[in-house]
């Protein structure tokens, strides 16, 4: 299973080639096979990963450009782990619920190669490879909203692309300067994540580069006042866009956050926490009370994914275990939830070629299977327990709650506002006099539709009840970051409070002999060594 994780990344797009030359009736269940597989390969990757390790496993390096650092390196942890999986997991639903009529093959080509870019830079232990695969990620979903969205989508694909790629070139020079940094230190160019860590870097440094990287994450995700391309891409991007953007797209800056920032710049991420958690609480509160204004139900629910990924990212800064699993639990959790509400939304406006939510009323009547899966999965975006919402938005909020309660509590105002908006979408769609005419006339789930809803319904409650099936590896592997965040501090202020908020989750004491956290940071040096080892 030496090759596993690189089968992994590179079969969607090699099997997606032969899908050029088949008609759209053969493209499709082709499509549908490849991601089959490509989620088999997952499973397969799930069950030989030891979860009990925190250290990256599956590791695999390949020279490229030797004496600049560039390698081929890839390997998973508990933190990538599970976004891997997402992405399979999602990729496999579009395929199932394309309809398009025209050029069928070209729109499983683009799924599938985004599919490996996505795979690829959850998995780079290289910097320049992970900001390849950032960069390339953006062409298959230009080229998605370019070709099959609606309205003003060229505006839209480009008004995404400019500010993302722009952003991103800010990234660009701060890996190329840290890169340098390190041929400084240990006299070679390296821009291995691992080597990295061995890296010590001065808080004045640390402050300039984690702007660099922030600034592009932050575009990213959305962070607000970052988030003014969010409204037309999401208006005008084919359902399927929607989807792929929301469920997987806005995860590559805050696995970024967790992968990158804190480990390499832990004084700096201390620095701007307080800055970060008010821009994450504007984030959470502002974001709901626009999507509550928003006629457009697509719309209403990317404002809604603004502030969830809010709540993420005050968990990512709590700097403790609970924080950050949940956290990485909630990337997960959002990916599920949103990408089926903008399914939902896209089932309905296949139906009737409109999304705004005054041209519905009462469908509950005519479609009773439509509205039973879109209430489990509003509860579910609401944060109910025993569903897959609650756990991760619990945990980020009980990790931040170490760090301030004030902070916490406003926070968590989001179970409230996201249950009125929500709540109200639900109740002028679904309820209240069914409208005569077209809504009289809306057809029922289909069975394409039945294939993508109900694997989304049993994720849902099964991630919900028995969360400990993806948080056990993450709080192991988050476990690991927080030590070598404290080890790499050079402010005795960051060390303390990362003691504050997080050794006493682990029952740990600072001491030098602590077996746990010694294991944690073996583990990380073995993971160095063998790299080091296919270096030479």
């Amino acid at each position: 299973m030496e090759y596993l994780l690189t089968v992994i990344v590179l079969f969607p797009a090699i099997a997606s080639i032969f899908i050029f030359m088949m008609g759209n009736n053969v493209a499709k269940p082709f499509g549908i096979i490849i991601a089959l597989i490509e989620l088999c390969l997952v499973a397969l990757l799930w069950t030989l990963f030891d979860g009990s390790n925190p250290g990256f496993q599956f590791v695999q390096n390949v020279h490229i450009i030797t004496h600049l650092g560039i390698n081929y390196s890839i390997g998973v942890d508990g933190i990538s782990l599970f976004l891997i999986a997402l992405n399979a997991v999602i990729i496999l639903l579009a395929t199932f619920y394309l309809n398009q009529p025209h050029e069928k093959n070209h729109y499983i080509v683009a799924l599938l190669w985004l599919e490996s870019i996505l795979m690829g830079l959850f998995s780079s232990l290289n910097m320049l490879l992970f900001y390849a695969f950032w960069e390339l990620s953006l062409l298959p979903i230009l080229y998605i909203v370019g070709v099959w969205g609606t309205g003003d989508r060229i505006y839209a694909a480009l008004k995404f692309f400019l500010y993302t790629f722009a952003a991103s070139l800010i990234m660009l020079v701060a890996i190329l300067y840290t890169a340098y940094l390190y041929k400084l230190q240990f006299g070679v160019w390296s821009f291995n994540v691992i080597d990295w860590y061995h890296l010590s870097l001065p808080f004045s440094v640390q402050i300039w580069l984690f702007l660099a990287f922030f600034i592009s994450i932050a575009v990213k995700i959305p962070i607000i006042p970052f988030h003014t391309w969010l409204p037309y891409i999401y208006t005008d991007a084919p359902t399927l866009g929607s989807v792929i953007l929301s469920a997987t797209l806005l995860k590559m800056g805050t696995y970024a956050l967790v992968r990158f920032s804190l480990p390499f710049f832990p004084d700096a991420s201390y620095y701007f926490s307080f800055p970060i958690a008010i821009l994450a609480l504007i984030m959470i509160v502002y974001g709901g009370f626009i999507a509550f204004r928003q006629k457009d139900m697509k719309m209403t629910i990317a404002y809604s994914s603004i502030s969830h990924m809010g709540i993420v990212i005050l968990g990512i800064f709590a700097f403790n275990v609970e924080g950050i699993g949940g956290s990485i639990f909630l990337m997960v959790a959002h990916g599920i939830v949103s990408g089926a509400l903008f399914f939902l939304v896209g089932m309905l406006w296949h139906r009737r070629h409109t999304r705004m939510v005054d041209e519905y009323s009462g469908i509950a009547s005519v479609m009773p299977h439509f509205s039973s899966f879109f209430a489990l999965i509003m509860l579910a975006n609401v944060g109910l327990p025993l569903t897959v919402g609650f756990v991760g938005e619990f945990l980020s909020l009980l990790g931040y709650f170490k760090t301030s309660p004030v902070i916490t509590a406003i926070a968590g105002t989001t179970l409230i506002i996201s249950a009125i908006y929500m709540l109200y979408l639900y109740k002028s769609v679904f309820y209240g006099k069914l409208k005569d005419g077209a809504c009289a006339a809306l057809k029922d789930l289909n069975a394409r539709e039945y294939w993508v809803l109900v694997p989304i319904a049993v994720l849902v409650i099964f991630l919900g009840v028995y969360p400990n099936a993806i948080l056990k590896p993450i709080e192991t592997s988050t476990h690991s970051l927080i030590t070598l965040m404290k080890e790499r501090s050079v402010l005795e202020s960051t060390r303390m409070h990362i003691d504050k908020v997080s050794l006493e989750t682990f029952n740990l004491k600072p001491s030098a002999n602590n077996k746990e956290v010694a294991n944690a940071v073996d583990n990380k040096s073995i993971a160095k060594n063998n790299i080091g080892a296919s270096n030479e």
